[in-house]
């Protein structure tokens, strides 16, 4: 009997003891601040052949795991195309997607793309915000832009531009200045665009 009396205390103790699973606790919100920071950085992508086809630096890049996106600092992007040409974007800031074929441009944002070819003049575009797609080879901008390729200046309110379509669309109060002779003297006249 004392047995049994022993054996039923032990089972009580156990079960008074036995730890109860936790309820489940409410996911914590994820809150907007970086999982990590690297400073003087340079981060380069290569095609599958193993050529170099991006590369960007910059002082401080910083991962929001929340957004899944870059912040960086003073960035300098450069991007090699297809057609030989070479891409160099710069800004004050930068925002990227977390592949970075995404990539915003703010404050004093310059997009400068090299000649592809001979007789080719390049092309450069400045604006305080520049939306750089890099697969698609698109540049886009709802606040004014310049846009200068030669001797020829071109400023708009808004503008898209298509490089793999070679295309360019400009909104709002658009104008231009247009070289007349190959020394670089230039005559000045206002384009209109659609509204």
């Amino acid at each position: 009997m004392l047995l049994m009396g022993l054996l039923a205390l032990a089972s009580w103790w156990l079960v008074k003891n036995t730890p109860v699973p936790e309820e489940p606790r409410a996911a914590t919100p994820v809150r907007h601040e970086p999982d990590y920071t690297m400073h003087a950085f340079s981060v380069q992508r290569f095609t599958a052949e193993g050529k170099l086809r991006a590369q960007i630096e910059g002082e401080t890049l910083r991962h929001f795991p929340d957004t899944d996106t870059l912040e960086i600092e003073r960035p300098s992007v450069r991007g090699h195309s297809a057609d030989g040409s070479l891409t160099l974007a710069t800004a004050q800031r930068a925002l990227a997607n977390a592949d970075a074929s995404e990539v915003q441009l703010l404050g004093d944002a310059r997009v400068t793309r090299s000649a592809a070819a001979p007789g080719d003049e390049g092309l450069s575009f400045r604006g305080e915000f520049l939306h750089a797609f890099l697969k698609t080879e698109r540049l886009h901008s709802p606040l004014p832009v310049t846009m200068a390729r030669g001797g020829t200046v071109i400023r708009a309110d808004s503008f898209d531009y298509d490089h793999l379509q070679r295309t360019v669309a400009m909104k709002g109060h658009v104008r231009a200045s247009f070289a007349t002779s190959p020394l670089g003297s230039a005559s000045r006249t206002p384009a209109r665009a659609a509204p």
